[in-house]
């Protein structure tokens, strides 16, 4: 019997050794790092521009996997349940996790529990903008036309449940209006429709918005983040605009399987916080239409269950069912 228990304290000495040293030595092959949404949009050229960091500063390839659905739910499900060792990483944006969990209620995933936050990377405000034809100069005039003419204004989206349809939907709320979501499939489906008047308002990504704004065929009102945007700094934020608090943007982050060694998380976000700290690399993520996040990681961890909160609220109270 004592031999035994000798025997099975030697083994866990010899598994804990083992591990030890594979954290030490991490990484010793290539590194997956899931993308939710097409190749060519934002979370893959954030995943790629991340990924080619990582493979410099770790000396392993950081292979980037596309791999689409369910608003990026499919990643989001495969990396939390692979193995928590580093081999296995996902770029997230806010809709895979503070959203999907109320957009699809049978996840077979829970992202707060079953993945780890690693870093947040970047965010990606939305501007209001509006028709030129809109008799409004500013937020206040405009939801000062919206409470009168009830119903009557419109605004577009690049689908349900997608980022610039949640902000016209908390704009609803927090403002008290009643304006019409015309969904489309995409943005730049959309913009036509704005451009030509059919389509009052709408929030928009600055790639789509501001080319339109600075050529005069659209007015931009505020900005959808708590910090004026880089990119048009005149432009006050929607909390300055009249409602505090107000935040509906997209932000991308590195995530792991939940428990994932906190050595190998922290090496992976000291190597990329180091790249985010380079002005050659900052300016990537501009000509994207992303900004580098300022939220400090503790700030971005404990916002999460707050905004998971806020859109559970919000997709129930517009009924917001997903379209994929």
């Amino acid at each position: 019997m004592n031999l035994s228990w000798r025997a099975v304290v030697a083994l866990a000495a010899v598994l804990i050794a083992g591990e030890a040293i594979a954290q030490a030595n991490y990484p010793e092959k290539p590194i997956r790092m899931l993308a939710g949404f097409p190749a060519g949009g934002p979370s893959d050229i954030v995943a790629r521009l991340v990924g080619d960091r990582l493979t410099d500063a770790l000396g392993k390839p950081v292979v980037v996997e596309v791999m689409t659905g369910a608003g990026g739910s499919i990643a989001s499900d495969r990396v939390a349940k692979s193995a928590p060792d580093g081999y296995t990483l996902l770029i997230a944006t806010s809709g895979m996790i503070v959203v999907n969990p109320s957009l699809y209620p049978r996840l077979p995933f829970d992202p707060l529990k079953d993945l780890t936050p690693v870093i947040e990377i970047s965010v990606q405000p939305n501007f209001l903008v509006v028709n030129n034809s809109v008799p409004a100069n500013s937020v206040q005039e405009l939801v000062a036309l919206a409470r009168a003419q009830p119903g009557k204004l419109t605004f577009a989206s690049g689908g349900a449940g997608t980022s610039n349809h949640l902000a016209g939907e908390l704009f609803k709320s927090m403002a008290k209006i009643d304006i019409q979501h015309v969904p489309y499939r995409g943005v730049s489906v959309a913009l036509p429709d704005l451009l030509a008047g059919r389509i009052d308002l709408a929030f928009l990504v600055a790639p789509a918005a501001l080319p339109q704004v600075r050529e005069g065929r659209v007015r931009a009102l505020a900005v959808s983040s708590l910090r004026r945007s880089p990119a048009a700094p005149e432009l006050p934020t929607m909390a300055e605009s009249g409602f505090p608090g107000f935040d509906a943007t997209t932000w991308y982050a590195l995530m792991a399987p939940a428990g994932t060694p906190t050595t190998i998380v922290e090496r992976l976000r000291r190597e990329i916080a180091r790249s985010l700290a380079q002005p050659e690399f900052r300016k990537k993520f501009d000509e994207i239409g992303t900004e580098v996040t300022t939220r400090s990681f503790a700030e971005f961890v404990a916002a999460l269950p707050a905004e998971t909160q806020q859109w559970a609220r919000i997709i129930k109270e517009a009924g917001i069912k997903p379209t994929d």
